[in-house]
């Protein structure tokens, strides 16, 4: 175990996190050389070379499209992220972006900042146009939310309560959301059920690929009448062609999302905005404040919670002597990790072995120090990715 961990950031951290760092065990900044950890927001990883030391990395948000999640993967490299911290801010915006479109406000203030004249003359030209923006009220009307997690969860929970009807679609719900969901949210069976019933959708879905263009042309031709789509998930999330082709076709009234793209640019009929969905104070300091404790509890501990590619892992110490395994999901694996320290005449005090998908993760508390010589037999055995011996009190 490193006498100082060396975190490198790639982005502006909020202070607030990074100050949960303790001064002496911690060395942390943009120009950090030969880092243990990296903390990431928006910069793209993808052609960055991360080098060997590098054990962990951490983004201060949710998504993780920006690092090669499969590339750290294949070398035992967990990817946390920060699920839920800017949920608040989400659903706020996803709201505002409703009120915005609902009352015409984005037309309407095009409208008055073209008024010339004098206040009379102003005045005048504003009552005799301002029929044209006409808006609607929320209550009574029904929202569609697809995906029902944290911000899915809150922002249902928001329009129940300004007066709307509310109809959620999430074939993947977890127990927590479930438990989590207003009573009033009427379950769908489809993403077509929502489509047909809804005046407003919001999508709240992980971009993966079997969600890529989940909105597209023959969706978009389900849908209501002067309908208003929100995206604030992904881009890719929706087909932006079949999209415009829906609002010049007046099947949709606005596309309102959180993603500006060439081809949205001056387009009636739709809000784009600048990526704002996490940009609060709030919601910067709570994501650098989870990722930070996340990766503090991994480098420390070996403990695993909210990492995008490997189950979590979390086992209180009964032992001051821990080791930390990451490896393929195999038959055997946990039999040949037994016998390595066995054979070394290594008491197991406690062991916690989870799987996700093809990667699995094992954490194993022994009474006595463990040699160079085991860890290198571990790390031989096939199908291991990585391994982390952890004694308690060297940082």
């Amino acid at each position: 175990m490193a006498d100082i961990f060396r975190i490198l950031t790639l982005n502006n951290i909020a202070q607030v996190g990074l100050k949960r760092f303790p001064a002496g065990k911690y060395e942390v900044g943009a120009q950090v050389k030969h880092p243990d950890a990296i903390l990431v927001r928006s910069q793209d990883m993808h052609a960055m070379d991360i080098a060997p030391p590098v054990r962990a990395i951490a983004r201060a948000g949710a998504g993780t499209n920006n690092i090669p999640v499969k590339r750290m993967s294949a070398r035992g490299v967990p990817v946390f992220n920060a699920p839920g911290a800017n949920a608040n801010a989400v659903k706020e915006l996803v709201i505002a972006g409703m009120l915005i479109a609902a009352r015409n406000l984005l037309p309407a203030t095009r409208f008055v900042s073209g008024l010339a004249g004098d206040d009379e003359a102003i005045n005048r030209q504003a009552e005799d146009g301002k029929r044209q923006f006409a808006g609607i009220e929320l209550p009574k009307h029904t929202l569609g939310v697809i995906g029902l997690g944290k911000i899915g969860s809150l922002v249902a929970d928001a329009a129940i309560k300004l007066g709307m009807n509310v109809l959620g679609y999430d074939p993947h719900i977890t127990v927590d959301a479930a438990w989590g969901l207003p009573s009033q949210v009427k379950k769908a069976n489809s993403v077509e059920e929502v489509l047909k019933a809804a005046d407003f959708v919001t999508l709240h879905v992980p971009y993966l690929d079997s969600t890529r263009n989940l909105i597209n042309a023959v969706c978009v031709k389900l849908m209501r009448n002067h309908a208003i789509l929100l995206n604030f998930s992904r881009d890719g999330i929706v087909d932006i062609d079949a999209v415009l082709e829906g609002l010049a076709a007046k099947r949709l009234k606005y596309y309102v999302c959180d993603f500006p793209a060439r081809k949205l640019a001056g387009r009636p009929g739709v809000i784009a905005l600048p990526h704002l969905g996490a940009s609060t104070r709030e919601a910067e300091d709570n994501c650098a404040i989870m990722v930070v404790d996340q990766l503090r509890d991994y480098l420390e501990h070996g403990n695993i919670q909210n990492a995008v590619n490997f189950p979590d892992v979390t086992m209180p110490r009964e032992s001051p002597f821990r080791v930390g395994i990451a490896n393929a999901n195999v038959p055997n694996m946990l039999g040949q990790i037994s016998t390595a320290m066995a054979d070394a005449g290594l008491n197991i005090h406690n062991m916690l072995n989870k799987s996700r998908g093809e990667m699995a993760y094992t954490l194993v508390d022994v009474d006595s120090a463990v040699p160079s010589s085991v860890v290198e037999r571990i790390a031989a055995i096939k199908g291991v990715l990585a391994v982390r011996y952890l004694p308690a009190g060297k940082i």
